[in-house]
Order: structure tokens, then C-alpha cells, then sequence
């Protein structure tokens, strides 16, 4: 699960994102939802929430969907449900942000983590099998940067080996994997809406999608204190709840999210188009899947003197992520050492994210083609 960096400072010459053009564009929109709230004072898991639930299923081609307060707390709540706890390992990839691995910790499992894909930085389903064992108890996926993991094979060695999958969309609200979305595959699925995903929250959100609805309810359960009537408490759970504001500012931004993702589609064919005789290597995108592009990532071997550069012309950019989970120090205690996962120590050495989002202009594109090529033409 990604988090990407805030929005750029007013004045910047081409910022990373533009939250400030986004919520221009439809500020009359916002008005009216936080209005919608203030009317009915649904400010916690009230009907702007239940709304944006059934709205966000029907997107997603699921039967269930849970609005929580945050990815991180939706990737806890699907890892509660599916039953991991201490003892058990969850096999998942390093190439991403901490967050998708930090509820392994909190539940006291191990994380054993698996290389990604040279391509698509995903995981790689050529080395899941050899990473499980009779202590697995799921199988964590990543869509990273906006593409789909490649499906097929990984659901296929789980279902073989009756190990639950879950779906980590943070970046990925709207990708598709041979026409089927992210978040409607797996055992289960996370969202996270910060705000600067691709559909993002004024403020902190999330959503676990399903097709199971005893997942759904226990979820559901978990997210309210563990409680399924007030009051009456048969677990512990805890305060996960998405407040009535998020609810319906994503309601009002999800009718945009197809939209927004076409146009972030047809930047990163510009950025392929125009880039295309640079010496930097450019994103790829797999022929059975729909990329939504959260990020525009390229590889430079010399990725820290690029970005400074292109700091100097006024550009900014961000790195997703230059530091692996497996060499964060809280997982240290596991056993990680550098050169244990080849290919995602490459990626996170010499990836680099460029400017992109939906407001972004030709010209501001323009501008850091044409700084990349002094650079690297």
C-alpha cells in the first residue's frame, strides 16, 4: 500500500501532485456533499458512509464494501478476519509502502516476502509457490503504482493450497486484470483514500471490498468496537469507523474516478511517447490489464542526481520506495538482509516518480520531458 507525498507548494514550478486544481474543479460538487452532512449530522458512520459503500461495490463488481478510517486500518481489519496470529506467515512483497506490511506485526505473524516482477514490480507468481508453507495463512498482494498483480496464477497456487488472498488497491481503484477490477478478486480486498490517491479523502479513509458477506459482517463488527448491536460487544474490535465527510466527498469524487484515471492514462503515453529516446527506462504496461498510473515511475541508475536536477529546473519528484520493507528496521528481527530480493532492491534504488496527475498541463509535461532530456537525452 502506497502513500504518496502531499501536495506541492503554491509558487512550485511543476509539483509532484495538485490537490489545490482538483478541488477547484469541482468545488461546488464538495460544497454539496459536506452540506449533505451537516444537514443530516452523520458525521460517523452515518448514511453518507452506507451510500458511499454500496456506490463504491457496484464500482468495483463486489458484493460488499466496509468504509474504515484508513488503508492501513483496512489491511489490519482483512488479516483480523481471515484469522492471522501468532505463529502464522503472511507472504507478501517488499515493494511497497510500510503500511502493507505493519498489520503482520501488529497480529504477531511473521512476513515472508517474496521478489517482484522485473515488468510490472508486482509480485512475481513464478516464486510464490516456494515461499509457502503449512504456516501460511494468506498471500498479500500488491497493485503496485496503479497495475494489477498478475491474477490468474496467483489465485490459482492459493486456491490449490487453500490460502486466502488479499488485494492491496491502494493504488489501484479502477484497475482491471483481464476486465475485472482490482478489489474483486481475491479473498479480500483494501483500499486506502489519502488524499492524494487516485480517489482520495480530505483527510484519512479507506474501504475492505469482499464477496463474502460473513467477511463483510465481521468487518463490519471489528470496525464498530466489535459490536454488532450497540452495546453488545463479542470481541474485541476497534475504532476504525470512516466519519460522514469522507463518505460523501468520495462519493462525490468516485463519480470523476474514471474519468481522472483515462486522462492519467493518456499523460503516461504522452511521458512514453515523449521520453521514448531518453536513456531513462520507462514504466511497462502489461497487455491483460488496465494501468490506472497513481504513479509514473521511471529507473535511472543515477535516480538521486535526476532528481536533484530536475529540483534545480523547479521540478519535483518523489521516490515509491527507496528503502524496502524487508530492510526497515522493525523487520530486522526476522532475518532480512540486503541482497535477499534482488529485484526489488533494483526497483527501489533507481525508481523515480514524475509529475502526474489529472490537472497536470502540456506545458508543466513539457517541461520535465525537456528537463529529462538535457539530462538524460
Amino acid at each position: 500500500m502506497a502513500k504518496s507525498d502531499g501536495p506541492g507548494s503554491p509558487g512550485a514550478g511543476v509539483p509532484i501532485i495538485d490537490l489545490r486544481a482538483q478541488v477547484a474543479s469541482m468545488e461546488g460538487e464538495i460544497h454539496e456533499a459536506i452540506d449533505s452532512v451537516l444537514d443530516d449530522v452523520g458525521f460517523s458512520n452515518g448514511p453518507a458512509v452506507r451510500r458511499f459503500e454500496s456506490e463504491f461495490a457496484t464500482y468495483c463488481g463486489v458484493g460488499e464494501c466496509v468504509g474504515v478510517s484508513s488503508g492501513t486500518s483496512a489491511l489490519h481489519l482483512a488479516m483480523s478476519v481471515l484469522g492471522v496470529g501468532p505463529g502464522d506467515e503472511v507472504v507478501s512483497v517488499s515493494m511497497s509502502f510500510v503500511a502493507t506490511a505493519w498489520p503482520v506485526l501488529y497480529l504477531g505473524a511473521r512476513a515472508v516476502f517474496v521478489d517482484v516482477d522485473p515488468d510490472s514490480y508486482t509480485l512475481d507468481p513464478d516464486r510464490l509457490e516456494a515461499a509457502l508453507t503449512d504456516r501460511t495463512k494468506a498471500i498479500v498482494l500488491v497493485h503496485l503504482y496503479g497495475q494489477c498483480a498478475d491474477m490468474d496464477p496467483i489465485l490459482e497456487i492459493a486456491a490449490r493450497r487453500g490460502i486466502p488472498v488479499v488485494e492491496d488497491c491502494a493504488h489501484a481503484p479502477g484497475a482491471e486484470y483481464k476486465g475485472r477490477r482490482a478489489g474483486s478478486m481475491g479473498s479480500i480486498a483494501c483500499f486506502s483514500f489519502y488524499p492524494t490517491k487516485n480517489l482520495g479523502a480530505f483527510g484519512e479513509a479507506g474501504a475492505v471490498t469482499t464477496n463474502d458477506p460473513e467477511l463483510s459482517a465481521r468487518v463490519r463488527m471489528l470496525r464498530d468496537h466489535g459490536q454488532d448491536r450497540r452495546y453488545r460487544h463479542d470481541f474485541i474490535g476497534y475504532n476504525y469507523r470512516m466519519d460522514g465527510l469522507q463518505g460523501a466527498i468520495l462519493s462525490a469524487k468516485l463519480r470523476h474516478l474514471d474519468s481522472w484515471n483515462d486522462t492519467r492514462r493518456a499523460l503516461a503515453a504522452e511521458y512514453d511517447r515523449r521520453l521514448a529516446d531518453t536513456r531513462v527506462t520507462l514504466p511497462r504496461e502489461v497487455t491483460d490489464g488496465k494501468h490506472v498510473y497513481h504513479l509514473y515511475v521511471i529507473r535511472d541508475e543515477r535516480r538521486d542526481a535526476l532528481a536533484e536536477a530536475l529540483n534545480e529546473r523547479g521540478i519535483l519528484t518523489s521516490q515509491h520506495y527507496p528503502v524496502p520493507i524487508h530492510l526497515q528496521k522493525p523487520f530486522g528481527a526476522m532475518g532480512f538482509a540486503a541482497g535477499d530480493l534482488p529485484v526489488t532492491e533494483e526497483v527501489a534504488r533507481t525508481c523515480l516518480s514524475l509529475p502526474l496527475y489529472p490537472e497536470l498541463t502540456d506545458d508543466q509535461l513539457g517541461r520535465v520531458v525537456s528537463a529529462i532530456e538535457a539530462e538524460r537525452g
